[in-house]
């Protein structure tokens, strides 16, 4: 250990000088990831009812839909929509395309989320409802998704915090995100292993104060459960 270079490893006043321009990418980092989280939960509850109806058509777009975007790389997807898509005369600036990729993207992952929480939901609660004289959908906005909700939130968090790190690939197409500032500081600065070790820090603080968030969050639905 005595060895080791620690100054190559780690520059304790470069880290402090630099921590300043590395937090200018925060806003956009969790811009991006609130903004494709959101955007992903609309987009990833209609597929998860048509995953649910009784339409093949529909689950059969659905389960294609979900395949391809589990199956194919974020990285490749998000150079697709903008380095390809200007092929073919539509073109976005890089912080809608990171948007439109990690939405799309973490739709396929949520709809599966929702469909197999409203899937757990008692059955027999769909019954009672129908018997009482309650619509399919104030059945399900009023009784099943809260419930679903409930079950949903360790899954959806994890799907939010795999998109704030996810984030860091839209490094690769320049937008001013954490990681693309640290590389700009590696670069000027020629120490590249201080921003990772710094870039690092920052992410593991923002996921914990968003685990924090989950855990709130589950302490207040719980009311919803229904034994």
């Amino acid at each position: 250990m005595q060895s080791i270079e620690w100054q190559y490893i780690f520059d304790p006043e470069l880290a402090w000088e630099s921590l300043p321009f590395l937090l200018r990418g925060v806003p956009y980092t969790l811009g991006i990831a609130l903004v494709s989280t959101a955007i992903g939960a609309v987009i990833g509850m209609a597929i998860a009812l048509m995953r649910l109806s009784p339409s093949r058509t529909l689950r059969s777009v659905a389960r294609l839909y979900v395949s391809f975007m589990r199956g194919t790389p974020v990285l490749v997807f998000l150079f697709l929509i903008y380095f390809g898509l200007p092929f073919v005369n539509i073109q976005f600036n890089a912080l809608t395309s990171a948007i439109i990729c990690f939405s799309l993207n973490g739709a396929a992952y949520i709809s599966e989320i929702f469909r197999s929480s409203i899937s757990s939901v008692n059955r027999g609660q769909w019954e009672a409802a129908t018997v009482l004289g309650m619509t399919p959908y104030v059945t399900l906005k009023d009784i099943i998704l809260p419930q679903a909700f409930r079950i949903a939130i360790p899954p959806l968090s994890s799907v939010l915090l795999d998109v704030i790190k996810g984030t860091s690939l839209a490094a690769m197409i320049t937008v001013n995100e954490i990681f693309q500032n640290a590389r700009v500081v590696g670069g000027r600065e020629h120490d590249y292993m201080t921003m990772y070790i710094l870039v690092a820090a920052i992410y593991w603080v923002i996921c914990s104060l968003f685990g924090l968030f989950q855990d709130y969050l589950e302490t207040v639905s719980s009311r919803y459960i229904v034994n």
